[in-house]
């Protein structure tokens, strides 16, 4: 019994170091040195201050901001908490359920009502959680969907704010991968950092 014990105690504390020690903090320590950006987290700063991150949005619902995804993230509670990392999730509500369209037509509605000028079609993902929840982005039809509402609420001549929105659309990645795209907390900030941060037509 000890002749068998000894070598498979020898394997198993082998391996563990081996899989669970060795290899995470290689893999780790390679990130970091390949690609910082990305191993941290791929933080977004301002004046030394960590204020996001590029790959988790954020929750923006003024009218002189683009708006990103709805998010239906919840806390340990239950309880809706917009982009909530810690609870990455989506809805899971199929597309014949009743809850889903009355949502769906709320966010609609919401958008009509902050920008009644804005008659065209509204595009899906404006209106329509991802399936983590977190998604950063939006489609640039969403973006341009916005920039009238944008543009009046800062006082600014919608041409600009379009412009602005065309030279933040991300193509697929590697060329291939995915649709194009717009990070919203980037569009925003370059919005404030072009502008003005405190740029807002009075009411």
């Amino acid at each position: 019994m000890n002749f068998q014990l000894r070598p498979a105690l020898v394997a198993f504390f082998a391996l563990s170091a081996l899989t669970g020690l060795a290899y995470p903090l290689g893999v780790t320590g390679l990130a970091g040195a390949l690609f910082p950006h990305r191993a941290q987290g791929s933080l977004i700063r301002r004046n030394g201050q960590v204020i996001g991150s590029e790959w988790i949005g954020q929750s923006f619902t003024a009218p002189r901001d683009f708006w990103g995804r709805p998010s239906v993230t919840v806390d340990t509670q239950g309880r809706p908490l917009p982009y909530n990392g810690a609870g990455s999730g989506g809805s899971n509500l199929a597309p014949s359920n009743p809850d889903l369209r009355k949502a769906v037509l709320d966010r609609i509605t919401t958008l009509r009502t902050a920008d009644p000028e804005a008659t065209g079609p509204v595009p899906v993902d404006l209106v329509t959680a991802s399936g983590s929840g977190l998604d950063p982005h939006i489609s640039p039809a969403s973006a341009l969907f916005q920039a009238h509402r944008v543009a009046l609420a800062r006082g600014l001549d919608e041409a600009r704010v379009r412009g602005l929105v065309a030279a933040h659309v991300e193509g697929p990645q590697w060329g291939v991968l995915g649709e194009p795209r717009v990070n919203v907390l980037k569009l925003n900030l370059a919005l404030d950092d072009q502008f003005g941060a405190n740029n807002q037509k009075s009411r």
